[in-house]
């Protein structure tokens, strides 16, 4: 039976139970149980442990590194090489213009970006 997650014993119960049930079948007794309990567990999981969003820098030296893009590069998307530098080394913040170009081109959303760092 499904209950509300509503402490630790409850969410550890939960998640024994979705391992059980986790090859379950969709349209089944079982399958429909598999998905209210991973509702109910990501649920508990958003309260109780939340993810908080990264610091923009670290952001973008991130996708920086995904992408394998130079400090060079940023200069096309936000300026000269000197302010890539300072805005990377904390020492200038990001600017409207710039937040929106970096969000576009590196694919960050605004929200990271617009951050206090």
């Amino acid at each position: 039976m499904v209950r509300p997650i509503k402490n630790e014993q409850d969410y550890q119960r939960a998640i024994q139970r979705l391992e059980q049930i986790f090859d379950a079948d969709a349209n089944t007794d079982e399958g429909d149980e598999l998905e209210v309990l991973s509702m109910l567990i990501e649920k508990y999981e958003s309260e109780h442990f939340p993810i908080e969003q990264p610091d923009p820098i670290e952001a973008i030296l991130f996708r920086m590194d995904q992408l394998n893009l130079k400090q060079k590069d940023l200069a096309d998307i936000i300026g000269y090489k000197s302010r890539v530098s300072e805005v990377l080394n904390r020492k200038r913040k990001l600017n409207l213009s710039m937040i929106r170009k970096l969000s576009t081109t590196l694919n960050i959303p605004t929200s990271v970006l617009v951050q206090d760092y």
